[in-house]
């Protein structure tokens, strides 16, 4: 703190007489002693009686009643399900589920699903000829770019709020539920 905020602060502790006896008759010294002290004593003294001798003005006894009655008179905005239209949120997610395919789409496209021209009809053979085409599929291709895993990142996010909305209103279901029964 400064001294003009210190010098204020004791002051008004003299003002209010919230001050002990020796702190008063130090702050009264210094008051008798110095000129900035009698002037900024005056100016708060001023300050103090002006305040004091100012009434607040009371509400009338309605007075919350009144304002409610004001509020009361204007339309409340209708519930969120009235003015989103549901065909909008389908079609976005309509376009997620799109981008989400077209990316499955082409991340399968990326396999080489040449055989070697031996099929067999065991499930053994079956097998080890996909963990070749899987072994020889290039992961790098796919995940290397910086826009692919934004997107990646962007879909997940999406996803956790879906799915953090569906059981949220689930819970408030069964709240109500419980609350009604």
């Amino acid at each position: 703190m400064n001294n003009q905020q210190q010098m204020d602060e004791r002051l008004w502790n003299l003002i209010d007489g919230a001050c002990l006896p020796e702190e008063r008759s130090a702050i009264e010294g210094l008051i008798a002693g110095h000129r900035d002290w009698q002037q900024r004593y005056k100016e708060l003294l001023e300050v103090h009686e002006t305040l004091s001798g100012s009434e607040l003005e009371e509400p009338s006894l309605r007075f919350t009643r009144n304002v409610m009655d004001e509020i009361a008179r204007y339309q409340v905005a209708p519930a969120t399900k009235s003015y989103i239209n549901k065909n909008v949120v389908r079609g976005i997610a309509a376009f997620f589920l799109v981008l989400i395919g077209g990316l499955l789409i082409w991340c399968f496209g990326q396999f080489h699903w040449g055989g070697t021209g031996t099929s067999s009809p065991l499930i053994a053979q079956y097998t080890q000829g996909l963990q070749e085409h899987l072994d020889k599929f290039d992961w790098g291709k796919v995940f290397n770019n910086s826009y692919l895993l934004l997107f990646l990142m962007v879909n997940v996010i999406v996803g956790l709020i879906f799915l953090d909305t569906v059981l949220q209103r689930r819970r408030r279901q069964h709240t109500n539920k419980d609350l009604g029964a």
